[in-house]
Order: C-alpha cells, then sequence, then structure tokens
C-alpha cells in the first residue's frame, strides 16, 4: 500500500497547528494520526482518544551505584562533571548508601563506571518517557511523551512516525497526517524527512516571516514539498501579502487563509476540533485548505 504522510509544522509554537492538524484529520474521515511534538504533546487535547496502549520509551543510560559494593572512595565524584554523582548525606541523612546518581543530572558518560575501583557502578537503559496508541473518532493515534530533562526527542519522534506507519499498514489507511514540533531542530528534522508533503503554519507577523524563512530553507534542504496558509491572517493584511510573496520565492505553494476567529480557543476548551464549531468563515477557510491539499495526498 502507498501511504501518504502530511506533516503540519511551524517556525514556533502557538500558530495553530495542532488545532488545525485535528480539523484536518476530520475532514480526511480515514486516517492515522501521529503527534511528533513529543516534548509538548497536545494533539489529544482536541482529538478526544481512548487509549489502548502505553510502551515505555527506553532511550540513553545513567549510571547506577550498587550500595553493597560501593567503598565510598569517592573518587566517582571528583570524575563527574555534571556534579550528579552527590554524597548520600545531602539527599538522606538515614542512608547507608555512601554516594547516590542525580538522575536528572546525569549524561550516562560512563566516566563514573571506568573510574570506579570497586566495580560498584554500572550503565543502565534509562526510562526517557512514554508512547501511546489510541483510538479517536478520526482513526488511531500513535502520540507521546517524553520525560522531564530526557534528552533523545529525535528517536521518540522517529518512534512515533514508525508506529503510525505501522498501524496504517495492518489496518489498510493510506494516510499519515502528522502533528510536527515546532521549530527548525532535531524533533523537526526527524519529523519531516521523507513527508509526502509538509504544511506550514505561519503566521502575520515579523516574527512569522523570520521564522517561515528557516523553516522553508530546511524544507529545501530536505528536496520536500512544501506548502504554506496563513492563520488570523486578517489581523495584518499587508504583512499576509508579504509572507505570500516570500513563500513563492521559496517555491511553495499557497494553502490558503484562515481569518482570526476565538472558536480556536472555544474548541480546545471543548476538547473537540475547530471543524466541529459554528464558524463558517473558519469551516471555508480549513475546506480550501484541505482542497488544496489532496492533490499532493
Amino acid at each position: 500500500m502507498n501511504i501518504k504522510e502530511l506533516v503540519i509544522i511551524s517556525g514556533k509554537g502557538g500558530t495553530g497547528k495542532t488545532s488545525l492538524t485535528a480539523a484536518l484529520a476530520k475532514l480526511s474521515g480515514h486516517c492515522v494520526l501521529a503527534d511528533c511534538d513529543v516534548d509538548a504533546a497536545d494533539l489529544h487535547l482536541v482529538t478526544s482518544p481512548q487509549r489502548e496502549k502505553e510502551e515505555p520509551f527506553m532511550a540513553g543510560w545513567e549510571a547506577v551505584i550498587d550500595s553493597q559494593k560501593c567503598v565510598g572512595c569517592g573518587i566517582c565524584q571528583n570524575l563527574c562533571r555534571y556534579g550528579a554523582v552527590l554524597n548520600s548525606t545531602q539527599t538522606d541523612t538515614k542512608s547507608t548508601v555512601k554516594f547516590v546518581i542525580e538522575k536528572a543530572f546525569c549524561e550516562g558518560c560512563g566516566v563514573c563506571v571506568w573510574g570506579c575501583p570497586a566495580e560498584a557502578i554500572e550503565l543502565k537503559s534509562k526510562l526517557s518517557g512514554q508512547w501511546f496508541q489510541s483510538r479517536t473518532p478520526y482513526g488511531p493515534m500513535i502520540h507521546a511523551r517524553l520525560g522531564i530533562a530526557s534528552e533523545n526527542s529525535g528517536k521518540l519522534v522517529s518512534q512515533v512516525r514508525f508506529l503510525a506507519k505501522e498501524i496504517a499498514q495492518a489496518e489498510q489507511y493510506d494516510l499519515i497526517i502528522t502533528d510536527g514540533p515546532p521549530g527548525i531542530g532535531c524533533p523537526v528534522i526527524a519529523s519531516i524527512t521523507g513527508a509526502s508533503h509538509l504544511l506550514v503554519v505561519t503566521e502575520p507577523t515579523l516574527s512569522g516571516a523570520h521564522d517561515l524563512e528557516r523553516v522553508l530553507k530546511l524544507a529545501a534542504h530536505f528536496q520536500l514539498s512544501v506548502s504554506v496558509c496563513i492563520n488570523k491572517w486578517d489581523l495584518n493584511p499587508e504583512q499576509t501579502g508579504l509572507i505570500e510573496n516570500q513563500a513563492l520565492n521559496h517555491k511553495a505553494k499557497l494553502a490558503g487563509r484562515i481569518p482570526y476567529d476565538p472558536v480556536f480557543s472555544e474548541a480546545q476548551v471543548k476538547g473537540i476540533s475547530v471543524s466541529e464549531m459554528d464558524s463558517i468563515p473558519v469551516k471555508e477557510a480549513v475546506d480550501h485548505i484541505w482542497s488544496h491539499l489532496k492533490s499532493y495526498l
């Protein structure tokens, strides 16, 4: 089966990317949803998912001290440049363990393991988050949550995309709609590589134009097909025109404009897609964007 993947991204957070993702999923009628914004996943807030599965995401390493082997020499503490090795009296005055690892500080470099004369320290696989499989009114959804102070968000994004493609193949879905993270960093690169088409959501501001420039250059680097839509376009029609010319100069397509409307916030409060709200201008705008995107999917 030829599975198409539409990835929706933005140069920064708060442009309406997630709301538009849910609206397009409703219009598609039959798709797999993937929330790749693992650092701040919120697609579940507007899709009413019923969770079916939850699994841990293991990535990276963390040091663990065996209290039975530790002789209290303190070499590990002297070697650690991240301040992750603490004397037990700093955390628990009643503890019998001489030294402990503060997980939030440990980088998993292994220097303490190498330097311990008693071989009391080992590196263990680190729990870095969770991923979930859920069912929404629009189809199955794969989403995830990166742990506090955890790294490897790009790896978790790749895991989410892999699982979304797996379920699409297993359940005969030919479309994946992905809510990507904002910016141009590692999680974004992990979200867009190999995508069928990108939809960039921006706003008619100077910062919107600046962020769009970075995103379009990133997409060009990976030779990806791109469309641009402008949310809240009517707040600054002049800037909207400039941004549309900017997009055309980068050989991006113009997907459409969405007017400012409080129904976006109201839909989020109700936990539903903005397409389910009674706003004819927004519905018409989203319908136009979907009609544009279908020709690439």
